[in-house]
């Protein structure tokens, strides 16, 4: 007999949603973190009275009203609309690519004139099959948007220059004819008032949780507790590196109190040029505009983002979903499919990019079809 129907390795959104409705259907729950809090990635802290996003900005946004009615059950969720800022040599720019954005480098004030121009400079890309990024984005946006806005910023990201990543991860370049900011296009977006955490402790109310606790430390005895894993920690460790190692991008953040009340005028500002070492500046105090007593202190706090290459003791961010970590990922794959009382989910487990409210309706997903009978 166990003393667990489910062992949960992960509280991040995945393990928490699985959580919470096995618990409130009635199962044995016990849910382990080897970090020192639950949340996993969207884990807040309280500084100075602002609720700063530890691993990164987190901007929840769905079309999916299951998924919102789902997560607004819990904590109410604030109407912070994600519209980002370009800074390019001092130079600001509105992001996602939009009329403001073209004015802003063209002068051109009409939907048609910005057409115009960005088809005359696509017109002198004469590229037909682009070989790399850097010739996929020229054929999509023409030169001064990839030059300003997509070369710098994405080579500081992914920590090769443009001519040596693949084509695919730029499929699109998304343009916008009209003066408007918003940068998601999905029907619901906020930020849980109060923070993340008060989202991740109503899925986590009333189950045992253990932080501090490492699967790996201890595997055999929590193998033995429960009837079920589910696990979201990463494929690879789980079958002890059989294949190799998956890769990753990887996030250094650089948080700082500052003395002023407002330091940047926005949430997010991206610095798309090699200027600055970081991708971008986060002011966390932006995200709930409803706070007012955070809004109006002296106070505030920042993150700068440095994003790296991964490697062994660093968070894994960022899947590189190449050639090599794909067919990697589809070997360890068809362990996991081996597996009968394990189920895998979320970013790690996956080795997939998720958004947030994709990851709860996954997680939804697979308790209806899988683990509710």
């Amino acid at each position: 007999m166990k003393i667990y129907d489910y062992l949960i390795v992960g509280s991040g959104l995945y393990g928490a949603t699985f959580a919470y409705l096995a618990h409130t259907s009635g199962k044995r729950v016990l849910v382990i973190d080897k970090r020192n809090h639950t949340g996993g990635n969207i884990h807040c802290d309280r500084i100075e009275g602002i609720n700063v996003h530890t691993y990164g900005a987190h901007i929840f946004h769905t079309s999916n009203k299951r998924v919102w009615d789902f997560v607004n059950s819990f904590s109410e969720f604030n109407r912070y609309t994600n519209s980002p800022v370009a800074n390019f040599h001092g130079k600001l720019y509105n992001l996602p690519f939009n009329m403001n954005t073209f004015y802003e480098l063209w002068g051109v004030k009409t939907p048609q004139a910005a057409m115009a121009k960005i088809e005359e400079q696509r017109k002198k890309i004469e590229i037909t099959e682009p070989k790399n990024l850097e010739e996929q984005a020229l054929i999509l946006g023409g030169r001064d948007i990839y030059e300003a806005l997509v070369k710098e910023y994405t080579e500081k990201q992914w920590g090769r220059k443009c001519t040596e990543l693949p084509a695919f991860i730029i499929k699109r370049l998304p343009f916008r004819f009209v003066f408007d900011n918003n940068y998601f296009n999905d029907a619901y977006q906020g930020i849980p008032i109060g923070g993340y955490n008060r989202l991740i402790d109503g899925l986590l109310k009333d189950i045992e949780v253990r932080i501090n606790t490492d699967f790996f430390s201890e595997r055999e005895y929590f193998e033995h507790l429960a009837e079920k894993i589910v696990f979201t920690g990463r494929i690879d460790e789980f079958f002890n590196y059989k294949f190799g190692k998956l890769e990753y991008r990887t996030v250094r953040f650089e948080t700082e109190t500052i003395d002023t009340q407002n330091f940047q005028g926005n949430a997010v500002v991206n610095y798309t040029s090699h200027d600055e070492p970081y991708t971008r500046i986060i002011e966390h105090k932006h995200f709930e505009p409803e706070n007012i007593i955070a809004l109006s202190s002296n106070k505030t706090v920042i993150s700068k983002e440095f994003s790296s290459e991964w490697k062994d003791g660093a968070e894994p961010f960022y899947p590189i979903n190449d050639d090599r970590n794909s067919e990697l990922y589809k070997r360890y794959a068809e362990l996991a499919a081996q597996e009968q009382n394990v189920i895998f989910g979320g970013r790690l487990a996956e080795y997939k990019y998720y958004d947030m409210d994709d990851v709860i309706e996954k997680a939804m997903n697979d308790w209806d079809m899988k683990f509710k009978k």
